[in-house]
């Protein structure tokens, strides 16, 4: 049980600290990823809301 809200509340403060996808926050910080460390998820993303806004 201890453990179970141990990792929620790691998981929470890890996805609190990361800009949402789409912001220009985020469109930066991809562009500076190495693009062969791009998830699928992720290029179809920057195409969706960085390329094509």
């Amino acid at each position: 049980m201890y453990k179970t809200i141990i990792a929620l509340t790691t998981l929470m403060l890890l996805t609190a600290c990361s800009p949402e996808i789409g912001s220009q926050a985020w469109c930066d910080g991809m562009k500076d990823k190495p693009k062969g460390d791009w998830t699928a998820n992720e290029a179809t993303d920057y195409a969706k809301h960085c390329l094509f806004k």
